[in-house]
């Protein structure tokens, strides 16, 4: 009976697929605020054309990538004399997402952030919003995206930012924190070749200050610190993930690269690149295997202000804020997401993870890879609560504790996946 239902399907694609049949009508439906012009710009069926079942599941998989898209599905109906209709049916996300985040520094100081980014502005996917954030020093960013601003192909991003922080400078083997301000503004060109391969080239003029506030103190770094700058930085995104609401299997390759020049041999000028190799693998029914590999480095420059760092946040769940710096960076984060209860819109998944990292200090050589005191070793579980119809809405929990030399503990919230 298997094989009898086995072969009944592969017959019915091969009288769908097998044939010169063409696409007669071509419908979309479901989609609400996202709009169909637009839908029609970044799809490749067409009316008219061959019926191609290679062309509809890449279009599946390019609309599940949108943020406005939480899943899409199609329906292929056979007409007379070799005609057929297409159906793509659209959910949507919900994508005015306000964001609200409370933590603490290194100082139990209490800090926030608030925020709120339109993912579909005016139906064509375009992003824009911003936030407020109060860490010890006020800090906001206005950020604008829109990657089909001008065909399926070309867009344009426009940031800028004014960030204040309280920074961790490392040297002598002791610390120095300094109140760090980076006021930029930013043009980036974005072309698309295909929905996998993505292109982006942008242009970042920036000014950078450090200002001594307690610490450690030595005659060759200064206490007080400014330098105009501008970066030029090429981005290459290759994309083939998959999205089945919360699951995701596929591969994707992010690769960064930057030049930064400076008006101070204080901060020297560097070339800085990463590449980011994301792998996504569904395990059962209920089950997401990810992992993430970063390696980079940048000019060996021997300067406490080293761009490379060890953070809770970026990289290393529970090792504590910036604890480190350097030149050169190998991290592997990989975890095993669970679903644990799902219903309607809402998903609760539980995780175990392990983050490992090391890093080429300042002016080191590459075996500093391999130094003791380098490696960074976590463990740790977590939560994460999801619902389903709106972008990004993942609140995330990690407990991270330290299993290598001189290990730490601690609490890691965020919104959005690790990575």
């Amino acid at each position: 009976m298997r094989l009898f239902i086995l072969l009944l399907f592969l017959g019915s694609q091969y009288l769908i697929f097998g044939q010169n049949v063409l696409v007669e009508e071509f419908k979309i439906q479901g989609n609400k605020k996202l709009k169909t012009s637009f839908i029609n710009k970044v799809t490749l069926l067409k009316a008219g054309i061959t019926l191609d079942s290679l062309i509809i599941e890449n279009d599946m998989i390019r609309l599940k990538q949108l943020p406005s898209v939480s899943h899409a599905t199609y329906k292929v109906i056979l007409l007379n004399n070799n005609q057929s209709q297409v159906v793509y049916t659209i959910e949507e996300n919900f994508t005015i997402i306000p964001s609200v985040n409370v933590y603490t520094t290194n100082e139990d100081e209490f800090a926030y952030r608030i925020g709120l980014y339109e993912f579909n502005l005016f139906g064509q996917n375009m992003i824009f919003g911003g936030f407020y954030q109060k860490d010890i020093y006020s800090s906001y960013a206005v950020n604008f995206r829109a990657p089909y601003l001008f065909n399926r192909q070309f867009g344009l991003a426009v940031n800028h930012q004014n960030l204040a922080t309280q920074e961790p400078v490392f040297f002598d083997d002791t610390t120095a924190d300094y109140k760090y301000q980076n006021k930029s503004f930013e043009v980036i060109s974005l072309y698309e070749y295909n929905f996998q391969n993505k292109f982006e080239l942008g242009l970042n003029i920036f000014t950078e200050q450090y200002d001594y506030k307690s610490g450690a103190t030595n005659p060759e770094v200064p206490l007080n610190l400014k330098a105009n700058k501008f970066l030029v930085k090429g981005i290459y995104d290759y994309n083939n993930l998959d999205y089945y609401y919360q699951y995701v299997t596929g591969f994707r390759s992010l690769l960064n690269i930057q030049y930064v020049n400076s008006s101070t041999d204080l901060l020297p000028n560097f070339v800085i690149g990463w590449n980011d190799f994301h792998l996504y693998k569904r395990l059962g029914k209920s089950g997401n295997w990810a992992s993430r590999l970063r390696l980079g480095l940048s000019s060996n420059n021997d300067t406490p202000f080293a761009p490379f760092s060890v953070d809770n946040n970026i990289n290393i769940r529970g090792v504590g804020n910036t604890i480190d710096r350097g030149t050169g960076s190998i991290v592997l984060n990989t975890e095993y997401r669970h679903t644990l209860y799902e219903k309607n819109w809402f998903v609760m998944q539980g995780n175990v993870f392990l983050d490992s990292g090391t890093w080429r200090n300042p002016g080191g050589d590459l075996s500093d890879f391999t130094n003791a005191d380098n490696v960074k070793v976590y463990s740790g579980l977590g939560l994460r609560f999801i619902h389903k119809k709106i972008f990004n809405a993942i609140f995330r929990i990690d407990y991270g504790f330290g299993i290598s030399k001189n290990g730490t503990q601690g609490l890691v919230f965020g919104i959005g996946q690790y990575f």
